[in-house]
Formats: structure tokens, C-alpha cells, sequence
């Protein structure tokens, strides 16, 4: 079994760009994000901490200070999210365990549904 420690989801080229009136810096974000992932080593099935896991999300329903970054399992929500802030928030969120405050927008807890069910 493959073991999870991170997914981000990345909302940075919506349909209909309602929080980030940039796109290109929306698109360009995920093209940084994508390639720190892989050059360092994140998507390693061998990572003895687990993968990150990265996905381009249309909407997150946060429709202010776009592009927008979500990080489970710790539900923080990073605005204005450039490829100049992408390292920064890697480095010290996601491998240091610090998130960046000045950075966040939203913060949702986290509850895992109860055993053996299947969501509400």
C-alpha cells in the first residue's frame, strides 16, 4: 500500500474565473507546482514520510484571492497563490510541518467519517 501524507489541490485555471482574475498566473502556478512535485521526489512511492499528491481543481468554492491552494489533511487554504509562493509553501508546509500564516485564507477541519460508513 502506498502511503498519502499530502494531497493539494491547486484551483488555478477555473471555467468561469471567479477568484483569480489572472488565469496565466493560475496556469503557470500549476506548471510550478507539477514540476517541484517531480524534481523533488514527492510522487516517490518509496518516500519513507508518503507521496503528495497534486490535483488541478475547476472550483473550490472560494471565489476571492485566486489561484487558490487547498492542503489535506490539514484543510489550509493558501490565496494568491504564484509560482514565486509555490516553493516557499512546499518547503515549509508540506516537508517542514509549518504553514505559512500570513499566506492562509481559510482553514476547514478535518472529521474522517466514522467506521464502516460511507459519508452522510
Amino acid at each position: 500500500m502506498i502511503r498519502v501524507c499530502h494531497h493539494l489541490l491547486l484551483c488555478a485555471t477555473p471555467s468561469k474565473a471567479l477568484c483569480c482574475p489572472n488565469p496565466a498566473v493560475g496556469a503557470a502556478s500549476w506548471d510550478t507546482l507539477k514540476r517541484l512535485v517531480r524534481e523533488w521526489g514527492l510522487e516517490d512511492p518509496q518516500r519513507p514520510e508518503g507521496i503528495v499528491l497534486r490535483s488541478k481543481a475547476d472550483c473550490l468554492r472560494i471565489c476571492a484571492e485566486g489561484p487558490v491552494l487547498l492542503i489535506w489533511p490539514e484543510g489550509c487554504v493558501y490565496g494568491g497563490v504564484s509560482p514565486e509562493r509555490l516553493e516557499r509553501i512546499l518547503r515549509e508546509h508540506v516537508l517542514a510541518g509549518r504553514p505559512i500564516e500570513e499566506w492562509l485564507i481559510r482553514r476547514y477541519g478535518f472529521r474522517p467519517a466514522a467506521a464502516g460508513t460511507s459519508g452522510p
